[in-house]
């Protein structure tokens, strides 16, 4: 059996230091869609699943608010998300206008031609864009 048989990529989870912020952003800004949310009292917190598609179809982003936390440590493993989009300067533009965090302007990646851009999250965690055709 080949690993693709066997393993299947479902979610990637963030840490968020404020819940409503973290979902707005990704609703409002990158056009995802609450999905499912999980609160647990006992255990003093909250998931919540967010996406482009059903989560039996499609990788998704579980965001979890820990009681009581409003920041975190960034670390030096994490890297980033990844997004395509199909103009990135027109995205780009609009997250901007909404009050994102443009940290690298739309240009070709170093040493090649793809075109990419760098957004932060209300957390300060980096989505890449990708421009594609």
């Amino acid at each position: 059996m080949s690993a693709t048989q066997e393993f299947s990529y479902l979610h990637t989870m963030m840490r968020v230091g404020n819940l409503d912020r973290s979902i707005k952003f990704y609703t409002e800004n990158l056009g995802m869609k609450e999905l499912r949310r999980a609160d647990v009292p006992d255990g003093k917190y909250t998931l919540v699943f967010l996406g482009y598609g059903n989560e039996r179809d499609h990788t998704v982003l579980e965001l979890t608010y820990n009681y009581g936390t409003e920041t975190y440590d960034m670390g030096t493993a994490f890297g980033h998300l990844a997004l395509g989009v199909s103009d990135i300067k027109a995205t780009c533009e609009k997250l901007r206008k909404a009050g994102a965090k443009i940290s690298r302007e739309p240009g070709p990646v170093k040493f090649g031609t793809t075109v990419i851009a760098f957004i932060e999250d209300p957390d300060g965690y980096k989505i890449e864009l990708i421009e594609r055709s």
